[in-house]
C-alpha cells in the first residue's frame, strides 16, 4: 500500500527554519515520535539546495523512528525541491500547493500516481471550488485560517488588505460538501482540538504551536492527545 493509499492528516504539522529556533529535523522527530502523521516542509526564505537538504534530515529522522510508510513528508509549492530531492534518493512522499501555484494536474504528472497532492485554499474558496471543479488528483483540502497568523501573513487578507477568519460553523460546512478530507490550520492551539473535531474535519495543521513551544514534543504530545479524546 502507498503513503497516498493510507495518507493520514489528523496532525499536521508545517515547519521551515523561519519557525524554528533549533534544526528543523529535531522538531520534526519530536512531533512524529508524539504522534503527528504528517509533515510539511515549507519555508520561504531557504533555497532550493537548503530545502533538499531539510528533506533529507527530516526523512532520516522519520525512518529512525520506523515511520517512512506511515508519516507523509511533504513539500510546500516547489515541485522542482520534490524532484530535485528524489533523484538525491531522498524519500520525499508528495507536495502541497495553492489555487494559484502549479496546478495539481501538473503536480500528479511528474510525481506520479502514488504521490501525495495537497491544496489548500480559504474556506470559503473551497467550498465554491470542490462544488465546481474535478478534484479527482487531488489527496486532501488545507483550509482555514482559523485565527490570524504571523506564520503565513497573507492567510485569510482579502485584496483589501482586510482579515478573514472562518468560524467552526463555516468549516463544518465546507466538511459536508467537500468529496476529500480536510486539514483546517491557521494559529490553531490547543484549546481549539476540542470545537474544531466537532465540525467533523479530519484533521489540524500547526506551525507555532509546536514548531514555537517552549517545549516542542510536550505541545505534540498534548495536540495530539487532545485531537485523539474529541475526534
Amino acid at each position: 500500500m502507498s503513503i497516498r493509499e493510507r495518507l493520514d492528516i489528523s496532525a499536521y504539522l508545517v515547519i521551515g527554519q523561519e519557525n524554528c529556533n533549533c534544526p528543523v529535523e529535531e522538531i520534526v522527530a519530536a512531533a512524529v515520535a508524539e504522534g503527528f502523521t504528517c509533515v510539511q516542509i515549507r519555508s520561504k526564505i531557504s533555497s532550493a539546495r537548503e530545502i533538499i537538504s531539510i528533506l533529507e534530515k527530516s526523512a532520516q529522522a522519520i525512518n529512525e523512528l520506523g515511520k517512512s510508510d506511515s508519516v507523509a513528508l511533504l513539500v510546500d509549492d516547489r515541485l522542482d525541491v520534490v524532484l530535485a530531492a528524489r533523484e538525491a534518493g531522498i524519500k520525499v512522499d508528495g507536495i502541497h500547493v495553492g489555487q494559484s501555484d502549479i496546478p495539481v494536474e501538473v503536480c500528479r504528472k511528474f510525481l506520479g500516481e502514488n504521490s501525495v497532492v495537497g491544496l489548500s485554499a480559504r474556506t470559503e474558496e473551497l467550498i465554491d471550488y470542490v462544488k465546481n471543479v474535478d478534484v479527482s488528483q487531488i489527496d486532501y483540502f488545507g483550509a482555514g485560517p482559523l485565527h490570524e497568523t504571523k506564520t503565513k501573513l497573507d492567510a485569510g487578507k482579502t485584496s483589501d488588505g482586510k482579515f478573514i477568519t472562518h468560524s467552526f460553523e463555516e468549516i463544518a460546512e465546507l466538511v459536508k460538501v467537500s468529496p476529500r478530507p480536510i486539514v483546517v490550520g491557521g494559529g490553531v492551539k490547543l484549546k481549539d482540538i476540542p470545537a474544531l473535531a466537532a465540525t467533523k474535519v479530519q484533521g489540524f495543521f500547526v506551525v507555532s504551536a509546536v514548531a514555537g513551544a517552549e517545549n516542542p514534543r510536550l505541545a505534540a504530545r498534548e495536540l495530539v492527545g487532545a485531537w485523539k479524546k474529541f475526534s
